[in-house]
């Protein structure tokens, strides 16, 4: 019983090689289309984002002779820091000071805050579709949190040791990932619909297929039209040359 699945299994499994072996042109225009579309897509719908980033140190005093416990300190406020930069009042404020066309909650989904481990460094990042804006965002931020910091925390404020950049490269979307994300689907969903379709057509198609899927044996078999033809035209003229030998 095991042996006839297993076989059964590899017929299945050939069949469905082979109808993807057949279609493979197919397939893989499919795939191009779908690349294609993709790349459409991100051209023409997709809105650009650049990214602009600015650098903040974490200061516990600015006294020449720190201690290791005040750079402990310094490093646990890191975390502090990074929650009051993207509070309502530091956002808010920005908004109103560059005079942006969003609220606060749409500028905080554009702003990142990182920590690097074992650093007192905040890194601030803006994306904007503006790359000019996008600098004049993450200064602005980095300016009026630090000052906002020193007043709520009531102490030294963190120093700006790096200004944003205009970028010049739009850091999304990635063209070449969109291309490859729709080429790959273009291929597994052509694909998967030909496999879909193999493996539902149970119609039979050869002797085999009686045995298999009817459990009959074939005595005998029909001939394909076109092959009945030319067999036909084939006997005919056989039989012609039979006859006129006879005649002779």
């Amino acid at each position: 019983m095991e042996n006839m699945q297993n076989e059964e299994m590899e017929i299945d499994l050939w069949e469905i090689f082979r109808a993807l072996k057949k279609r493979a042109l197919m397939i893989l225009a499919a795939a191009l289309l779908c690349a294609c579309l993709a790349c459409a897509y991100t051209l023409i719908l997709v809105t650009p984002m650049y990214t602009s980033s600015a650098a903040m140190l974490v200061l516990s005093k600015e006294e020449a002779n720190v201690s290791t416990a005040d750079l402990q300190v310094g490093a646990q406020l890191t975390n502090d820091y990074a929650v009051l930069i993207t509070s309502r009042p530091v956002l808010q404020e920005v908004t109103d000071t560059l005079d942006l066309d969003m609220n606060y909650k749409q500028l905080e989904k554009n702003i990142t805050v990182t920590n690097p481990e074992e650093t007192r460094i905040l890194e601030l990042t803006v994306k904007n579709p503006d790359p000019e804006m996008a600098k004049k965002i993450v200064d602005t931020l980095s300016e009026v949190s630090s000052q906002y910091i020193g007043e709520q925390m009531e102490v030294d404020p963190p120093k700006i040791i790096e200004e944003g950049e205009i970028p010049t490269q739009r850091t999304s979307p990635s063209m070449s990932k969109n291309v490859l994300l729709g080429f790959m689907a273009g291929l597994i969903v052509s694909a998967g619909l030909i496999v879909l379709r193999t493996v539902l057509d149970d119609t039979i198609k050869t002797e085999d297929d009686v045995t298999k899927y009817l459990g009959l044996y074939t005595l005998s078999s029909v001939p394909d039209r076109k092959d009945y033809i030319s067999g036909k035209k084939t006997g005919k003229k056989k039989t012609k040359t039979s006859r006129k030998g006879k005649k002779k």
